[in-house]
Parts: C-alpha cells; sequence; structure tokens
C-alpha cells in the first residue's frame, strides 16, 4: 500500500483545519490497524538534563539548565518519540512526571489510533501534570503519524509554506553580553528580549545598538503598574516591538482588560493561560494567546486552542520551554495556523538528542518526514 492509500485508509479524508476531528481518526483509523499484525502498546521513558548555551535570565530567576524527561511508545515494531519539558514555574520534576508516567497502562487500548479514547484516558489519570501528560501525547501522535506515513501538518490539513518566522529569545543579561546574544542571532528576522527586571530600557537599547530588526517582548509577569506599564509598551512601539508578552501577573485581570484596551501593541497571554478550559477567560482580557505544549498537555490541546482562538478573533502564537528537537518540532506541526513563532528552545541548548525542524533564514521549515518530522541522533 502506497503512502497515499495509507492515508486516505487511516485518515478517512477528515483532516483540514477545524473539521479534524480526533474521535473520527480513531474510528476511521481502527479498520485499517485492523488489519495490522499488532503487539500492544509499550512505554518507556528517562530522564535528561538540557544544557544551555548561555544563562537564560527572565523576571523570575536564572538557570543554566533544564530537567527533561524522554518518552518512547512502541507498537508493532515502531517507536514513536516524546518529551517533558520541566522549566520551574511549571511546577512539575522528574519526580512528579515519573509519578504520572508510571501510572499510565497502554495495554489496555488495541491501537494507537484510537488518539481520543486514549488522551481522554490520560488526561483523567490525574489533574495537571501537562508537561507529563504532553510527553505522551507527543510520543502517540509521533508513533500515529509514522503508522500513516504522514506528517501531522499534512493530516491536519496544513500547508507548509505558511510557516511564520521564529523569533529568537535574548535572555536578560549585562549590556555587553545581550550585544553578543544579538550578534549570535543573525540569521533571524525578529528577535524576542526578555524584560521585567528593572532594566528594560537598558536591554532594549542595547539590542538596538546592534540591531534595527522588528523585536517581540516578553516580561513575563514583571511589570506591577498599569500606568507605567502602558508609558513603556508606548516607547518600545518606537523601538520596533511588534507585541509585548504577559507584561502583568496573571492574576491582575482588569489591569490586563485595562492594558489591553488602551495599547497601541498586542498584549498575549503565556503564564495566563494554559489549557483548553482557560481559552474563556482570555477574550477581552488578551489580543492573544501563546500556545505551548507543556503547558496544555500537548498537539491535540493545542489544535483546539488555535482553532478556538481563530474563532474569538484572537491572535495565536505557537511557542515553546527549553526543549530538545522532539517537542520543539512537534509544535512547529501546528505553525501554519500561527500569526508569530517562537520555536528556539531547542537552539538554546548544546545537547540536543533529535533533528527535526530547521529555521532557513528565520522561516521555520517543517521536516517532510512521518509523525512529528524528527529521528534520534546516535547515542
Amino acid at each position: 500500500m502506497n503512502s497515499r492509500r495509507k492515508f486516505l485508509t487511516y485518515c478517512g479524508l477528515i483532516a483540514g483545519g477545524a473539521g479534524f476531528s480526533y474521535a473520527s481518526l480513531g474510528s476511521s483509523a481502527r479498520v485499517g490497524a485492523g488489519k495490522r499484525k499488532g503487539t500492544g502498546m509499550s512505554m518507556k521513558f528517562k530522564p535528561y538534563v538540557l544544557q544551555l548555551k548561555h544563562v537564560f535570565t527572565l523576571a523570575s530567576g536564572s538557570r543554566n539548565t533544564t530537567p527533561v524527561m524522554l518518552t518512547e511508545i512502541t507498537y508493532d515494531g515502531v517507536t514513536g518519540y516524546g518529551e517533558a519539558s520541566m522549566p520551574p514555574y511549571l511546577g512539575e520534576n522528574y519526580a512528579t512526571v515519573q509519578a504520572f508516567l508510571s501510572k499510565v497502562d497502554l495495554s489496555k487500548f488495541d491501537s494507537p489510533f484510537l488518539l481520543d479514547d486514549i488522551l481522554t484516558y490520560v488526561e483523567q489519570i490525574a489533574p495537571g501534570n501537562y508537561a507529563a501528560k504532553a510527553s505522551v501525547d507527543i510520543a502517540l501522535h509521533d508513533l500515529a503519524g509514522r503508522l500513516m506515513d504522514q506528517p501531522w501538518y499534512r493530516i491536519w490539513g496544513l500547508n507548509p509554506e505558511r510557516t511564520p518566522y521564529t523569533s529568537f529569545t535574548i535572555g536578560i543579561d549585562l549590556p555587553e553580553v545581550v550585544r553578543e546574544k544579538t550578534r549570535e542571532a543573525a540569521p533571524y528576522k525578529i528577535l524576542k528580549v526578555k524584560l521585567g527586571q528593572g532594566n528594560d530600557k537598558e536591554m532594549i537599547l542595547a539590542v538596538r545598538s546592534v540591531t534595527d530588526k522588528p523585536l517581540c517582548v516578553d516580561v513575563n509577569q514583571g511589570w506591577t503598574d498599569r500606568g507605567k506599564a502602558l508609558e513603556m509598551i508606548h516607547w518600545l512601539k518606537e523601538q520596533g516591538v511588534a507585541f509585548v508578552e504577559q507584561p502583568m501577573i496573571k492574576t491582575a485581570v482588569d489591569d490586563l482588560a485595562w492594558l489591553t484596551q488602551n495599547s497601541p501593541l498586542p498584549v498575549i497571554a503565556d503564564e495566563a493561560l494554559q489549557t483548553v478550559s482557560d481559552m474563556h477567560k482570555m477574550q477581552g482580557v488578551y489580543s492573544g494567546i501563546n500556545i505551548k505544549l507543556m503547558k496544555c498537555g500537548g498537539l491535540r490541546a493545542a489544535f483546539t486552542m488555535a482553532n478556538m482562538a481563530r474563532s474569538m478573533g484572537m491572535k495565536v502564537m505557537i511557542g515553546c520551554m527549553i526543549e530538545t528537537s522532539c517537542a520543539v518540532t512537534a509544535a512547529a506541526q501546528l505553525s501554519p495556523m500561527a500569526d508569530w513563532a517562537d520555536l528556539d528552545g531547542n537552539l538554546l541548548i548544546d545537547n540536543d538528542v533529535f533533528t527535526g525542524i530547521k529555521i532557513l533564514e528565520g522561516k521555520v521549515m517543517l521536516p517532510d518526514k512521518p509523525g512529528i518530522g524528527i529521528l534520534p541522533l546516535a547515542d
């Protein structure tokens, strides 16, 4: 059976934007999968520590490593790969992720194409644990796509030519280090500058001393006064900034709504938004949302959120944590749906264990490979 016939058999021609249905994928794929001699699904996972190229500083603190859990789900001799990244603010760690993943029993499902059933089961194991859930979700999507011999952007009916440029992140640092980081980011068309530690203008001016490229800024809840925040946003607009991400603490809903209403730049929700159940709280408070797989629990929730945001008239950004190319390339499958992308987490580390997404002159280039489009590097 060639790739096209396999694709039609498994997907039943249901792909295509908001019309895609995970439940339909499960039922239509069941027929095709039933012809295979399945050996059941098995999952394994192991901890890994990502080493950053530079100390990473934002409004809440600094670090030079990020813990991740790498997962694998195998079925009928085919393996899909996933990842849980655990930055401090998510509240997850090796112990919590291991405890959650140890409860996941995939042997009760006879087909990896039952995505809706499996992921609903995973969601109901325990509340929270979204990074752990994302590691299962990503691996399962990768596995299903590999068995279909199709990348997920194609299964969803997305055009790979419509990927945006990705920003490259400049963390908070001394002016001379900021200038060095800016020079290193020469291939990228837009830079994301971290703010929120009281040296905001110094940060922007240091970047501007090196480049006149468009900028976006991420305050990570670092501003406390809405009036001063608005003044700063007006100044940032003069400096060529395109949008402001999470300027104030997420609980300051009234202040954020006022700021969004009066801001000359779009205000994007990050820490304020976790998963699908939070979407109704975004409208009227923010101009757009930043979707991250580790926050929402994986690709199924992210795809739903992107479509919901569009229906609500909101901007969409696809972001990431500090991650390997596994999770970053998974998120990139959604990038044709986005106005902006911030998919540089794998570029900030020097010990990646996968190849996948490529950035060509700043533009996200989706791999023409099945599943989420990655290959493991040799040990």
